[in-house]
């Protein structure tokens, strides 16, 4: 079998909105495979129609050399998937919950209750296992709904927004845990706005915005197809950043951008940087950072949309491209599906 999941011309409409217009995926088995987009891109749609939660209206798809809508049903015993919200039970304790997946899943009640203490020995949960879960914090409840994706041990694992809303160590506690889970076999498609995390996490990209594939490659590859390198100018005298973008602004042809007090600049021209360092030093500006290097996925995005990508705080995407209400809640996710009889 050549890929895990492959897809071709993937539609899908919700009235007049296109979430999905003609998406093609190929992913290598035991890979991690990104799909970066800002909210209302498709990303959620493209999960939700290869987990089979949705029928495409126009093309098709395959997960482990299964159709995902005539074989449904054996799509549905080889993966897992994490939605954007945590859905475990609250009341139930952090075993409780994975026991009650492994009996939905055929499991005998000793084999769910040992495949639940072995996940939770796994994802590190082994002292909170007989609290409730609505005791948990948001990066526990996060490894939990993760754990019980894996109790049916899919081939497969969909993984949408993992990460929205944990505070830095509980994501890199849960990259951490992917890792894992890929080094043992498991492919993994991931969506994000995080670009740092499609940056640590996916062997392969594919950029997505108003429904369809813009770009894709490796990040390495995505990154090279600015064609432009990025300088970095740090004042140590902050008040001399006016004449730190004057500089940068004349030297380069470009307009550069400021973020707190550094300014930055794309650059395909290698006499840029010396340029730099003359006019400065003329200028009696002292530099506590200099530094030329490589485009970042953020420089990719917003060359590839026109657009940088969604802030760390953003809100999740719906099946229809659209955020939630307020007060609207959790959307309605299917957390564990390995083996499943539906």
């Amino acid at each position: 079998m050549s890929h895990a999941i492959w897809a071709e011309g993937l539609v899908k409409r919700f009235g007049s909105t296109t979430a999905l217009a003609g998406v093609d995926l190929a992913v290598r088995p035991g890979t991690v495979f990104g799909l970066l987009g800002p909210n209302g891109a498709g990303k959620t749609t493209a999960v939700r129609v290869l987990a089979t939660l949705l029928h495409p209206d126009a093309g098709h798809a395959r997960v482990q050399g299964f159709d995902v809508v005539r074989q449904a049903h054996q799509v549905r015993q080889l993966i897992g998937l994490t939605g954007q919200y945590a859905s475990v039970d609250e009341t139930l304790t952090g075993v409780e919950n994975l026991v009650m997946i492994g009996r939905l899943l055929d499991l005998s009640r000793p084999d769910a209750r040992s495949r639940a203490r072995q996940l939770l020995a796994e994802f590190h949960l082994t002292d909170a296992a007989d609290r409730a879960a609505k005791t948990y914090s948001g990066g526990m409840r996060r490894r939990l709904d993760l754990a019980a994706s894996l109790v049916g041990r899919p081939q497969v694992l969909f993984l949408d927004e993992p990460t929205t809303g944990l505070d830095p160590r509980s994501r890199n506690e849960l990259w951490e845990l992917v890792r894992g889970l890929v080094a043992t076999g498991v492919t993994v498609l991931l969506t994000t706005q995080y670009l740092e995390e499609a940056d640590q996490l996916a062997d392969e990209l594919a950029v997505v915005d108003h429904g369809q594939v813009i770009a894709g490659g490796t990040p390495e590859e995505l990154k090279a197809k600015t064609g432009a390198q990025v300088l970095a100018v740090r004042p140590t005298d902050p008040t001399q950043l006016p004449i730190v973008l004057a500089a940068l602004r004349e030297l380069s042809g470009h307009e550069p951008a400021l973020a707190q007090t550094t300014v930055t600049v794309s650059t395909a021209d290698p006499e840029l940087l010396p340029a730099v360092v003359r006019r400065l030093d003329d200028a009696g500006v002292q530099v506590g950072e200099l530094a030329l290097r490589s485009s970042s996925l953020d420089e990719v995005f917003l060359s590839l949309t026109g657009h940088r990508a969604e802030p760390s705080g953003a809100g999740p995407e719906t099946t229809t491209g659209q955020r939630p209400s307020a007060g609207s809640g959790p959307q309605p996710t299917a957390t564990a599906m390995g083996g499943t009889k539906s």
